[in-house]
């Protein structure tokens, strides 16, 4: 490896830099690259000598104009999941730039909060637990469903996240479906998982858990038909994107199915909206991914990344311009 340290710009949003780079991970940064700290990408941001850069949640867009300032770059380091969340300007594939994302890091905990959600939703914690906030003490209602033994869970989408999800409820006994248009049945079943279509796997589900990129083709993917497929009592739960669901569909759904929301379309819903009252509708504020000390492990990626790119070795978590069309 060389000993120069190349330039460097980070674009970390300061609500989350601290955490994302700690002093002991910022030393271990500075002693790979000269890092220059900035909150935009104006000029006189670095970008000019800035071989790297490292963005992050919060942090200025990447977009054409900060790119035509930065003649030199040749890495960039998204310490979040999506890259797409860094507003990243095609013109840095298109000069054979080399982008790498966290997007593995972050899915774990994801993968954590989701699998938590789907054991919880199956024993009815969240709807018995606001029936209790006012006074009621008993066992979910006759007729409903409750309880994880032998039941179905259907993952809509064969992501990162969506894989680890599948392997992490292999061990508690569901039945497991999937439905992904990439993902051929003996993929399917090394991961556990019978491959249907997507509306087979609805009507045939106890639990559903969307893990789809949002893209054109796929927002609002369940929208009021495909929500009426869902069979009553069933649990839907979203910790990939809000805009996968017809929000107005599934407030006139949620009173015969219950849902667990991460993520919603509006984000944040309005005060006073219909599923932040609904009692068997659990909403949390997009916690599900990288949180307090789990973010960390962010920087720490970024550093191992960068370290891995000075010495010549293949970048872990490297993003190609092909992958973004069909990718979160």
């Amino acid at each position: 490896m060389s000993e120069r340290r190349p330039p460097a710009v980070l674009a970390v949003g300061p609500h989350v830099r601290d955490q994302v780079f700690p002093p002991e991970v910022r030393a271990k940064l500075a002693g790979l690259v000269d890092a220059r700290t900035v909150d935009d990408f104006g000029p006189g941001a670095a970008l000019a000598a800035a071989e790297v850069v490292v963005t992050g949640w919060g942090g200025p867009a990447l977009d054409a104009t900060a790119v035509a300032l930065a003649p030199r770059l040749r890495l960039v380091v998204h310490t979040g999941g999506s890259v797409k969340e860094a507003r990243i300007a095609p013109e840095v594939w298109e000069r054979g730039v080399a982008v790498s994302s966290a997007a593995a890091i972050n899915a774990v905990p994801v993968a954590q909060y989701t699998v938590a959600a789907i054991l919880l939703a199956g024993k009815r914690a969240f709807r018995l637990a606001a029936d209790f906030r006012v006074g009621a003490f008993r066992h979910a209602p006759p007729g409903l469903g409750t309880g994880n033994a032998g039941r179905t869970v259907g993952v809509v989408g064969a992501s990162r996240i969506g894989r680890l999800v599948l392997a992490q409820l292999r061990d508690h006994g569901f039945r497991l479906l999937v439905s992904d248009p990439y993902l051929t049945p003996s993929a399917a079943r090394e991961l556990g998982a019978d491959l249907v279509e997507l509306d087979e796997l609805l009507a045939a589900s106890d639990v559903v858990t969307l893990h789809a990129p949002l893209l054109e083709q796929t927002r609002r993917l369940l929208d009021d038909r495909r929500l009426g497929l869902l069979r009553d009592g069933a649990v839907l739960v979203n910790t990939a994107r809000g805009g996968l669901v017809d929000t107005e569909a599934l407030v006139r759904h949620c009173g015969r199915i219950d849902a667990v929301l991460d993520v919603t379309d509006p984000e944040p819903l309005p005060p006073g909206h219909p599923l932040l009252r609904l009692p068997n509708v659990f909403v949390t504020p997009h916690v599900a991914g990288a949180l307090g000390t789990e973010t960390r492990r962010l920087g720490e990626f970024a550093v191992a990344e960068i370290g891995r790119w000075l010495a010549g070795f293949p970048l872990d978590g490297a993003v190609r311009a092909e992958d973004l069309a069909r990718s979160a």
